[in-house]
């Protein structure tokens, strides 16, 4: 008789990383069920899992219910979700909890609404029930940023002084928790990322700096949770810092996921963007 393959629940928001995740996944023998957030996870996630039911934000209840049913003692929790709804007023009974949220939300989270609080409540409730909760990265290794250059565009001199200026305030930055991606051209800070995200950093900065040439930099703190919200890029982020300008972005090697390492890749090479990994 052929021995059972090994289960990975998985816990999906939005983004193609969820993707990524269930291919290397099942590429490792695992049977992956998941837990779509509703209106969150990427319309190709169900075709690419064993078993998909669908969940609110807010309903950490039912989650741990849909894991027990499916035989998940691991789970990984993966993809992006709105941060700012987080803090809009009245903002958990927005989003209709069960009655799991709400208690861990009296209990844990009514006056720390950080990302490592909100992680750590949830794991340890899905400790509590028999799920322990692993490193999201465990199985896209291979999507893991390197180390030097990623691409065929070298970065110029000035971009490498930018980013050996930077990066010492960025891990600063980083460490703090205040962010995790900042913009900088020839030895100015251009503009540090809070709870807005990438995508509206770039915005914001090609809407400042009208001159092309900066820097975008981006990893995560050395006690970073590797559970979630690791950061990424992707194509789309790619496409965005050309039409604002940059022309160079430096990450942290082995803390940042590249969404789809080879288009990553080819997409900064098209765009004449040069990528780094800093180790």
């Amino acid at each position: 008789m052929a021995c059972e393959k090994p289960i990975l629940g998985m816990i999906a928001g939005n983004g193609i990383l969820p993707v990524l995740v269930a291919r290397g996944a099942k590429a490792a023998g695992y049977r992956v069920c998941c837990v779509g957030l509703r209106y969150q996870y990427d319309s190709a996630l169900p075709s690419e899992c064993d078993s998909f039911s669908i969940a609110g934000m807010a309903r950490v209840g039912r989650w741990i219910r849909l894991l027990k049913k499916w035989g998940a003692n691991d789970a990984i929790m993966v993809g992006g979700v709105g941060k700012t709804a987080m803090h809009k007023k009245f903002s958990v009974l927005r989003l209709t909890p069960d009655l799991t949220t709400l208690l861990l939300w009296y209990r844990r989270l009514r006056h720390d609404r950080r990302d490592a609080t909100v992680l750590s409540a949830i794991a340890d409730e899905l400790q509590k029930s028999g799920v322990t909760l692993i490193d999201s990265t465990t199985h896209i290794s291979d999507h893991l940023a390197g180390s030097g250059v990623l691409g065929s565009v070298s970065p110029t001199a000035k971009q490498t002084a930018d980013i050996a200026f930077g990066w010492p305030l960025l891990t600063q930055s980083a460490e703090l928790h205040i962010g995790q991606s900042m913009a900088v051209r020839e030895g100015d800070v251009l503009a540090i990322e809070a709870i807005e995200g990438t995508a509206a950093l770039i915005e914001r900065t090609g809407s400042l700096c009208k001159k092309s040439g900066w820097t975008l930099l981006k990893t995560a703190a050395d006690d970073h949770d590797m559970r979630a919200d690791v950061p990424s890029i992707g194509t789309n982020t790619i496409k965005q810092v050309a039409q604002a300008g940059c022309t160079c972005i430096a990450v942290g090697s082995g803390r940042v996921i590249l969404l789809d390492a080879p288009a990553v890749i080819k997409a900064a090479n098209a765009s004449g963007v040069a990528l780094v990994g800093m180790a």
